[in-house]
């Protein structure tokens, strides 16, 4: 394994933090008994429509909403591409969020039937989410997230917990804890789930919509955790050892937090993965950029599908890189994929 790249300083290409406080947790409202939602759009079912029933399901849990492009608007939030990728090798997905009493809410319901994406969506009484994204030279895209919608605002009801009681894997991100209301129904989902769950925290940091506080007690639930370079910098900053190299703090925060697992990416340069006494690269695939949008999301829901289907952590790596690579080639964050990334 060549540690060369491992070992750059990524810190000399991060930014600052804007901001790391989140005003809109503090306006929250707290009392979820005060939201008026109805019954969820949709069953939990499979693709043919029938009820899963006791099977278990990977969850894709946090944001769903639509980014708005500049060549129009395609159905997105990590979730729910990661729940789309997910069942894209035979496995039954689910995606949790909430929507609006909206147009924006039925296209939504439309988008994900007609990706044959299980969900679980209770209405609420706020927009639909939207994000505007625009990419720049690289197809690297800047987010604009509209803020005080329906995925600020999941409630967590009778279904989702069931759901929780069934769930063999879950992913879940910083962005839907920015709320109050969001952030304790993914706690209370975290802690219904079986002892032996795979708790994914791709951490997605976006604009100023975290805090320390909430980054270390997702951390403490998960037993994955998925970071990328300049998140690992921002990270080591919050948390006061800013000065170690990059794959020290992989190991430093592997070890402190009790993983399983640590995934780093780190764009052209590379992956690594992180377990107890080792660590495996890959390289990134050279190819024709269309845009990255949803492209670590490809990442993560293939790496989950191969772990839980037995595939050793080398080679669900190495699935992980090819597929989020051809992902990176496509426009938009679900596209479908050719059978022979399929396993």
């Amino acid at each position: 394994m060549n540690n060369k790249d491992l070992n750059n300083n990524a810190e000399q290409n991060a930014t600052d933090p804007a901001n790391n406080s989140n005003s809109s947790n503090n306006s929250s409202n707290d009392n979820m008994s005060q939201q008026k939602h109805s019954t969820p759009l949709s069953p939990w079912r499979g693709e043919r429509g029938e009820a899963l029933g006791d099977e278990a399901v990977v969850v894709g849990l946090g944001e769903t909403l639509w980014d708005v492009l500049p060549d129009g608007k395609k159905l997105g939030g990590a979730p729910a591409n990661f729940a789309y990728h997910v069942g894209q090798f035979g496995m039954k997905s689910v995606a949790i969020s909430a929507l609006g009493e909206d147009r924006l809410a039925e296209e939504t319901v439309a988008a994900l039937e007609e990706k044959k994406l299980s969900y679980v969506m209770p209405r609420v009484p706020y927009p639909t989410g939207t994000v505007q994204i625009e990419l720049d030279d690289d197809g690297v895209p800047t987010y604009d997230i509209r803020e005080n919608v329906a995925w600020d605002n999941i409630p967590f009801t009778s279904e989702i917990e069931d759901v929780a009681r069934h769930c063999r894997a879950v992913c879940f991100g910083s962005l839907a804890q920015r709320n109050v209301v969001s952030r304790n129904t993914i706690n209370h989902f975290l802690d219904a789930t079986p002892d032996d769950c795979l708790k994914i925290f791709d951490i997605n940091l976006r604009q100023n919509f975290y805090t320390k506080e909430v980054i270390q007690e997702s951390v403490r639930r998960c037993n994955v955790l998925k970071i990328n370079d300049e998140e690992l910098v921002l990270i080591g900053r919050l948390f006061g050892y800013p000065g170690l190299d990059i794959s020290n703090k992989c190991w430093l925060i592997l070890g402190k937090y009790n993983l399983d697992m640590l995934v780093l990416t780190c764009g052209v340069n590379g992956s690594y993965v992180f377990t107890p006494g080792e660590m495996y690269y890959q390289e990134t695939p050279h190819v024709e950029v269309a845009d990255t949008v949803g492209a670590g999301d490809s990442f993560t829901g293939t790496f989950c599908a191969a772990i839980l289907r037995g595939l050793p952590v080398k080679e669900a790596h190495r699935l992980a890189v090819q597929v989020s690579a051809y992902v990176c080639t496509q426009n938009g964050a679900m596209p479908e994929l050719p059978e022979e990334l399929r396993i």
